[in-house]
């Protein structure tokens, strides 16, 4: 009886990490599907409204790593703000990182800071954001970033 239970033990095991692999495959393909389908449409669209407001954006991917908006300050080529979502390195779901840079005024370093990228949104919901719920996330993020730069002394 004994001997059965660690031959199924041992059967789990190798199951459990075929799954892993598995998922450790699928989740850059997913990734670049939230990429495609959702980050770059909303990008593009939060860019074309910034412009109206004299501010210009741009948005570039890295495969498979992280895709980045990156807003600068207002009738200027220095950027001031970036929103980067990124898949941490062997990830085997979509739990991922968001990581904001900002320069407070054109003459400052960047200063950065990490959180979970929309921590109430769970690994599997991730594919079914819509457009206009990560176009809030980054202006609550831009907002507060913002405010911030304003309020606080260097």
């Amino acid at each position: 009886m004994k001997e059965a239970k660690w031959k199924e033990s041992l059967s789990n095991l190798f199951e459990d990490l075929r799954i892993l692999e598995e998922c450790r495959v699928e989740t850059p393909e997913n990734f670049d599907h939230f990429c495609e389908f959702i980050a770059e449409p909303s990008f593009e669209s939060l860019s074309k409204e910034l412009r109206k407001y004299g501010i210009k954006s741009k948005f570039h991917k890295k495969k498979t790593k992280s895709i980045t908006l990156m807003v600068r300050f207002p009738k200027s080529k220095i950027d001031n703000f970036h929103y980067i979502i990124a898949l941490p390195k062997n990830s085997v779901e979509l739990k991922l990182k968001l990581r904001v840079r900002g320069r407070r005024d054109k003459k400052s370093p960047l200063k950065e800071k990490e959180e979970p990228f929309m921590e109430f949104v769970s690994p599997s919901e991730v594919l079914k954001l819509s457009k206009e719920e990560l176009i809030m996330d980054v202006i609550r993020h831009y907002r507060e970033f913002n405010y911030n730069a304003l309020r606080k002394p260097e």
